[in-house]
């Protein structure tokens, strides 16, 4: 997409209208990053309560996940994965990362046969609001852009929210499955949680 911007209005992903707020969707600059990573942690915070321990959501460090952002150059134009940010004013209210198809979820290893959306969050104060499903939009015209045709995207199985968001929009569980895991402290061994890959079609 390069550095076009999008002015978008409409349905939200709940059906609710946005009653005329314009908000702007364009590609992360470097200067984002702080913003991209407090969004990144309150998204995380508010919706994987119950589902990864309060322990590791209440040690997130949006300082830290920013300058990660920044060491891994997410940026950059010839970055594997291009993030695009929504601006609702002059706050960052969400971004979605996208780009081809990670085998096994390992950044180094990927397959251009496929699509994937690694990450959409949105603050968690604009839920509802409509800026999800532009995100979501837009990261799918932009694959398609690309010539993808088929887009994979993985969720926590328990993440209800998510699936319903994502199901609403077309998106298929395929009966792929893996664990992500959860660091934890003391010495203690990872926590397991089980997701699920979900698939639709683009363009």
């Amino acid at each position: 997409m390069g550095a076009r911007r999008e002015e978008w209005a409409g349905p939200g992903a709940g059906g609710t209208a946005t009653t005329g707020r314009v908000v702007t969707i364009r590609r992360e600059t470097p200067d984002d990053a702080a913003a991209i990573a407090a969004t990144h942690v309150r998204a995380w915070q508010t919706g994987y309560a119950g589902i990864i321990p309060d322990e590791t959501l209440n040690l997130l460090n949006p300082a830290a996940w920013a300058q990660r952002r920044r060491d891994l150059g997410t940026a950059a134009a010839d970055h594997p994965f291009t993030t695009l940010v929504v601006e609702d004013g002059p706050a960052v209210a969400g971004f979605v990362t996208f780009g081809p198809y990670r085998i096994d979820q390992d950044r180094d290893r990927l397959d251009p046969a496929y699509a994937e959306i690694l990450g959409l969050y949105v603050e968690p104060s604009r839920w509802g609001n409509g800026t999800g499903r532009a995100l979501f939009a837009a990261a799918r015209a932009a694959l398609a852009e690309r010539g993808w045709t088929e887009l994979r995207l993985w969720v926590l199985e328990d993440n209800r929210r998510a699936r319903a968001f994502y199901e609403r929009a077309g998106m298929v569980a395929d009966g792929e499955r893996s664990r992500y895991e959860i660091k934890r402290s003391g010495g203690r061994s990872p926590l397991g949680l089980a997701e699920i890959r979900y698939t639709g079609r683009l363009g």
